[in-house]
């Protein structure tokens, strides 16, 4: 019962999000120098996903936060996942890349935030009022889950438009683990 709850409502989202996104973010990657990806709590946990699936697609990606994380640069690209596009640290971030001249895009269940009247794009996962409490997936759970599977259709048009063997991105797996 719970499976099929959760299913039927990711697949709702994803069914209202606009299918020209994936062309859209895969043309902002590939425009990027590098790409940045920041998030906080369990958005950051979906980044962190995406980012890997990146640096397997051949991209230089970083992670905001983390010790080795380098300054971002005019031309870089950093993408911001955040559900209600509010976030303070979130929101900082976004102005410090908007003075360097970064381009920025947010990832978000709202299409009109603080972040996303700063951004250069918004890519909106699925309504806005698709978003009222769901039971069963509580606290932020249908934007989280919404947005890991859209990401990784991303990762799967990115490899099937580059013609990306599994083994290349494997080749491109940690191997210190």
């Amino acid at each position: 019962m719970h499976q099929q709850l959760i299913t039927e409502k990711i697949s709702s989202i994803l069914e209202a999000t606009d299918d020209t996104y994936e062309v859209k973010l895969t043309q902002l990657l590939d425009n990027a120098k590098r790409i940045f990806i920041a998030g906080a709590g369990r958005s950051r946990l979906v980044g962190n996903f995406f980012a890997m699936r990146l640096v397997h697609g051949g991209y230089d990606v970083n992670v905001v936060g983390e010790i080795v994380t380098p300054s971002i640069k005019k031309g870089d690209l950093l993408i911001i996942i955040s559900g209600s596009g509010e976030t303070e640290q979130l929101i900082a971030f976004t102005k410090r890349a908007r003075e360097i001249g970064a381009n920025i895009v947010l990832i978000s269940a709202k299409s009109d935030s603080t972040i996303g009247d700063m951004a250069d794009a918004v890519f909106q996962i699925g309504r806005s009022e698709q978003y009222g409490k769901v039971k069963g997936m509580p606290m932020g759970t249908v934007f989280e889950l919404s947005t890991l599977i859209f990401l990784e259709a991303i990762i799967s048009h990115i490899i099937h438009e580059k013609g990306i063997s599994e083994e290349v991105m494997r080749s491109r797996h940690a191997n210190l683990e």
